[in-house]
């Protein structure tokens, strides 16, 4: 039950937030010093429209467990809020937008108050939060997750993120998941960037949502409205309201209580009973009555966040006014516009803040000592900071190696399988997921051994009727892979929130993920976000390049290796044999967990200990394997990125490197120039990524000073004579390896694909792109190679 008092206290932090989200941006774009002529910018009629459903939501609703992911465009807010609770500091909040202060977006890594999900890009955020609920229920349902508090998921959703078709795509898997314990709040300001929303939004939400198992709670009134209803022409009044057009509402709103009376009175005519209503009110009073949407009334949004007494997701759809409360409130311009300082000037003495008492936490508070009283007492905050953690899981020895031809795609699922067989805490934490590609991705023996996770029991009724099939698939609590339907983006999203497990819930799951290559791009977005907040997983993209030749350009991958390079907080690689494959993993169970010192390691001048996501992209190209090889140089070379497979002379006047499935190419290759040309060298890549960000890491410890750093492709490198032609070829983009040449200033010639293909056979399409044998050897035999003269 909330009472008059805590009422009371809620609206007081209502102001209180008010205020300081909108004098921290003012702050940023009028007052702090510039170097730039650029709006710094802050959002703060998005804040605005925010500010009474953040505080019935923090100081009302919430316990500790629960996570929110904040509207991008209420930072503002949650700054300001974490600022009252102690959890932010002056000089931060100072710095809004600049260079160390609290950032534009919340952000889980790069500020320092308590934010559970990154938001930014819009609809993630949102997203997020109901795959964050299947990752809850997923641990819940394991012998070791047993005794966790269950929380909501809850996101702040700015009405028009509701454009964004990942946000239906999560609705459509959060049903066939059976989704609970996730709120979606909508500040239904029926206001974007660039106008106002269409009339009748709410019902095709309500529809929408319906339609997916959701209750939708709209919120329309507030308590001075809902009284004003119940005063004789209330009802006219509340006819009005509902029949009053998104663009009208808002001008009007903008415009101030005299033109609300003078239209009020147009429209509803001499009525006696309506107009004797209006005329009891000043033009102040009644200019807050009609902004007294629901969702802009502290005291109607926590009752309504009381009420909620189930686990069944719940969308709130609560009427705002953006810019509520402030002079710039109902503007179709308001987005990203400010306050002038005129504007401010006159708002400042409105809110009853002091000269010089901006920053006051508790300026103009009447009762400082009761009202600190109530803060301390809020559930949400009594833990305190709430990042979890665990520990570390060990990882077994992963060994893999063939005397046959094998593609690394098998040997992937290889690997998995002979994990799924044993008990080790690792195998027991893995976690798979994929877009409806699981058994085409070679995860099908994991997911036989280890079922599919579903909170109830579902039998196979394939197997029940004795029908044959290799996939023997059942659900159950205790499965460990997650089916996904067609949707890259909720793969990352899943991947993101089940990669913050350790986090988020305390417990620490290895998170795998496997998709066509070429459909990376499909979920770069959602993948681009899960790496923004160091989520913690393996992306396993295959098969890759144009291997997959029947199928067409459609399903061939030219630029992934590019976005593995280029992706933060992704160490990429692509091995071109098993035993390669099984190093990689081995270090990548342990390099996911890792959450060390920045420092780099001055052998490579990586930044290993930081930990992060691995990206593998595979094959389906069978190749012949090497045998059995276990010298420690090896080893190194393959997670350090490169190592020489045929090590170059004295007098090499060629050296091929290649990446991933051409490595037979290049081999052949090597073997038929060999006769001819001096000391021939053979590079195996297993990551551009590592050895290109060792490089360029290198290369600035040197520019500030330190003349010894010498990352691991230059130590490769060192020794081969600058007369040395070096060929490249990778089944992708040539740039992903064409800026070796730069190390040591050897001329490069870059073989690899950069357009789409078509159907066709491998050695079709090798043939095609010039990267198969021939075409290497036909590059090499029109170089000018040899020691000048």
């Amino acid at each position: 039950m909330i009472t008059a008092e805590t009422n009371q206290h809620l609206k007081t932090i209502e102001q209180r937030l008010l205020w300081l989200s909108h004098w921290m941006v003012h702050n940023a774009n009028h007052l702090r010093e510039k170097t730039e002529g650029i709006k710094v910018g802050g959002h703060q009629a998005s804040s605005a429209s925010m500010v009474s459903i953040m505080t019935a939501l923090y100081y009302s609703a919430l316990k500790p467990e629960d996570r929110v992911a904040v509207k991008p465009h209420a930072s503002p807010v949650f700054h300001a809020m974490q600022y009252l609770m102690g959890n932010q500091t002056l000089e931060k909040m100072k710095n809004f937008r600049g260079f160390g202060g609290v950032q534009s977006y919340p952000s889980r890594t790069k500020d320092i108050d308590d934010v559970d999900f990154s938001t930014g890009s819009v609809g993630l955020g949102v997203a997020i939060t109901s795959f964050a609920s299947l990752v809850q229920d997923y641990i819940e349902a394991k012998p070791w997750g047993n005794g966790q508090q269950i929380g909501r998921m809850i996101a702040l959703v700015g009405d028009a993120e509701l454009d964004e078709g990942n946000i239906y795509e999560t609705l459509q898997e959060g049903w066939k998941n059976d989704l609970r314990n996730c709120w979606w709040i909508i500040d239904y300001n029926r206001q974007s960037l660039d106008g106002v929303v269409r009339e009748g939004l709410w019902q095709r939400i309500e529809q929408i949502f319906g339609a997916f198992g959701w209750d939708v709670v709209r919120v329309k009134y507030g308590v001075l409205q809902e009284a004003a209803f119940q005063e004789k022409g209330g009802d006219k009044l509340k006819d009005w309201i509902d029949n009053c057009p998104n663009q009208k509402y808002s001008a009007l709103t903008f415009m101030g209580g005299a033109v609300w009376r003078e239209r009020l009175l147009d429209d509803l005519g001499d009525q006696g009973d309506v107009t004797a209503l209006i005329d009891a009110r000043s033009d102040e009073q009644l200019a807050e009555l009609m902004e007294n949407l629901g969702g802009n009334c502290v005291e109607t949004m926590a009752r309504v966040f009381d009420e909620i007494d189930h686990d069944r997701p719940v969308c709130f759809l609560a009427y705002t006014v953006k810019g509520w409360g402030t002079p710039i409130a109902g503007h179709k311009d308001n987005h990203g516009g400010l306050m002038s300082k005129a504007q401010m000037s006159e708002w400042q003495s409105h809110m009853g803040i002091a000269e010089g008492e901006e920053w006051e936490k508790f300026a103009n508070v009447e009762d400082v000592s009761a009202f600190q009283t109530f803060l301390d007492n809020t559930k949400f905050f009594s833990k305190g900071f709430r990042r979890y953690e665990d520990k570390r899981i060990e990882t077994p020895a992963i060994e893999m190696q063939s005397d046959r031809e094998i593609s690394t795609q098998m040997g992937f699922g290889k690997i998995l399988d002979e994990l799924s067989k044993g008990n080790s805490k690792l195998a027991e934490r893995i976690v798979t997921t994929s877009p409806d590609v699981t058994g085409t991705t070679n995860l099908g023996p994991w997911v036989n051994r280890r079922k599919l996770f579903a909170r109830e029991f579902q039998e196979d009724t394939f197997k029940n009727e004795k029908i044959p099939s290799t996939a023997k698939w059942e659900f159950a609590p205790e499965g460990q892979h997650i089916e996904l339907g067609i949707a890259e983006m909720n793969l990352f999203l899943l991947l993101g929130a089940a990669g913050l497990s350790h986090s988020l819930f305390g417990k620490r799951l290895i998170p795998i993920g496997t998709v066509y290559d070429p459909f990376v791009a499909r979920g770069l977005d959602a993948l681009n976000y899960a790496c923004y907040q160091d989520a913690r997983f393996m992306i396993v993209g295959t098969p890759s390049g144009v291997t997959l030749a029947p199928e067409g350009g459609a399903h061939q991958s030219v630029g992934s290796p590019l976005i593995g390079m280029s992706q933060d907080g992704l160490a990429s690689f692509e091995p071109a044999f098993v035993d390669e494959l099984a190093v990689v993993m081995e270090w990548a169970f342990d390099y996911l967990q890792r959450d060390g010192s920045n420092d780099p390691d001055e052998r490579t001048w990586l930044r290993d200990e930081t930990g992060g996501s691995v990206y593998l992209r595979l094959t389906t190209n069978p190749i012949e394997q090497p045998g059995k090889r276990v010298d420690n140089e090896f080893k190194q070379g393959t997670i350090d990125g490169a190592y020489w497979l045929r090590k170059p002379g004295p007098n090499c006047e060629i050296v091929i490197a290649y990446q991933g499935a051409v490595a037979q190419e290049a081999i052949n290759a090597a073997a038929a120039i060999g006769g001819g040309r001096r000391d021939i060298g053979v590079l195996a890549v297993t990551s551009a990524d590592r050895l290109n960000s060792g490089w360029t890491a290198a290369q600035r410890a040197r520019a500030r000073g330190n003349d010894k750093a010498e990352s691991h492709i230059e130590t490769l490198m060192n020794g081969i004579p600058s007369y040395c032609k070096i060929i490249t070829v990778i089944d992708g983009h040539p740039a992903t390896l064409s800026w070796i040449g730069a190390v040591a200033g050897h001329q490069c010639i870059p073989l690899g694909v950069e357009h789409f293909g078509q159907t066709g056979t491998i050695k079709d399409l090798y043939r095609h792109f010039g990267i198969d044998a021939e075409a290497i050897i036909n590059k090499v035999n029109g170089l000018t190679v040899g020691r000048p003269v």
